[in-house]
């Protein structure tokens, strides 16, 4: 399984940024995906996930009505458009997939928020 995260940058306060993560060896309409993210120092969090089996969303109170999580089954590739972004955005942002007791991750992507 290999999980392969793309799309950080730079964005000015208020921009967009939309990260994938690409997934091999799995089906991410079988399985449970989610966003985290990190800064340096401190614990890495949840920013939204979608769930395989009904799809249903789940996000971060602080992220709500900014961020949206879909999901590409053709392309096997989960997205998250962030949007009016803040530079309290500004972290390493990771995919992660659970496959039954097992948690893979996708390498981090930098997202840069300047005010």
């Amino acid at each position: 399984v290999q999980l392969q995260a793309s799309g950080g940058g730079s964005a000015q306060t208020g921009g967009s940024v939309r990260l994938s993560c690409a997934a091999s060896g799995l089906r991410l309409d079988q399985y449970s995906i989610g966003w985290f993210r990190q800064v340096s120092g401190k614990e890495r969090e949840g920013v939204s996930c979608m769930s395989g089996s009904d799809d249903g969303t789940h996000y971060l109170e602080s992220v709500k009505g900014r961020f949206t999580i879909s999901r590409d089954n053709a392309k096997n590739t989960v997205y998250v458009q962030m949007n009016a972004l803040k530079p309290e955005d500004t972290a390493v942002y990771y995919c992660k997939a659970r496959v039954d007791s097992r948690a893979y991750w996708g390498q981090g992507t930098q997202v840069t928020v300047s005010s």
